[in-house]
């Protein structure tokens, strides 16, 4: 079952993922923001993409259920607080940008069990 469901996880992140790209290449790139916040925008997005490829992988390890938990929340975590600070300028997420990605690491470790 966990399997199933993270297939489609991958298949809606790894949409959303390329739709914010284009959004990125197309609209948040010509306007007049800082530098920093394309590059943090760019960073989540680079983040987010391969992160959706690596769902993909989670149906083929030991403990589906805890890898895909890990990942998809470490997404959340991580580029969602990226992006929120590269679309409004406010960095109140930021906090959360750590923890997500460490639960990333854990979530690529969790698929080596």
């Amino acid at each position: 079952m966990a399997a199933v469901v993270f297939r489609r996880v991958a298949g809606l992140s790894g949409a959303l993922a390329v739709g914010l790209g284009a959004y990125g290449a197309h609209g948040f790139r010509r306007s007049d923001r800082d530098e920093y916040l394309k590059e943090l925008f760019e960073t989540a997005n680079k983040y987010h993409f391969l992160h959706s490829l690596a769902l993909l992988g989670v149906p083929h390890c030991r403990k589906p259920l805890l890898a895909g938990s890990l990942l998809t929340s470490g997404m959340v975590m991580f580029c969602g607080a990226l992006y929120y600070q590269a679309v409004t300028g406010d960095p109140v997420f930021t906090r959360a940008a750590p923890f997500g990605g460490t639960m990333l690491i854990v979530g690529w470790a969790a698929m080596a069990l």
